[in-house]
């Protein structure tokens, strides 16, 4: 299975079948999203421990959802499911947005940081909308 830079399959047939259930790991959406992940559990590492039941687990968990609903989504029956996981998770991207710019207005994140995470963050998002778009282009053109 080829992937390209827009983080699309080249053979999406390939990546649905029961027999590739590791599929989701090749996919440059998914791999943008964890590594997201993994430097958001590093940096809200360092926020304050009253923030630990509070803007730390919801960041996290925000993050966490982003890579976990590509995963889960590539393991579905259909097109139109996984589509529906992309734009759950796409959703969780514009939570982990506002999550970042809170945790700068906080001090809890430098500008660098801030930056940083949000250029990794604005990367998944345009990798998450462009396998939508090639899921669906693919859609309408089998009817």
């Amino acid at each position: 299975m080829e992937i390209i830079e827009s983080g699309v399959l080249e053979e999406p047939r390939q990546f649905y079948s029961n027999e590739n259930s590791k599929g989701f790991y090749q996919l440059d959406a998914w791999k943008k999203a964890h590594e997201f992940v993994l430097l958001v559990y590093e940096k809200t590492g360092r926020f304050p421990g009253e923030e630990k039941f509070g803007l730390t687990n919801q960041f996290r968990r925000a993050a966490v959802s982003i890579a976990a609903n590509i995963a889960e989504g590539s393991g579905k029956n259909s097109t139109k499911d996984f589509i529906r996981y992309l734009i759950i998770a796409r959703g969780s991207v514009e939570e982990c947005q506002y999550y970042l710019i809170l945790s700068k207005d906080l001090h809890y994140f430098s500008s660098d940081e801030f930056s940083h995470l949000k250029a990794i963050l604005d990367s998944t998002g345009r990798l998450i909308n462009g396998l939508i778009k090639f899921l669906q282009k693919k859609i309408s053109n089998t009817k």
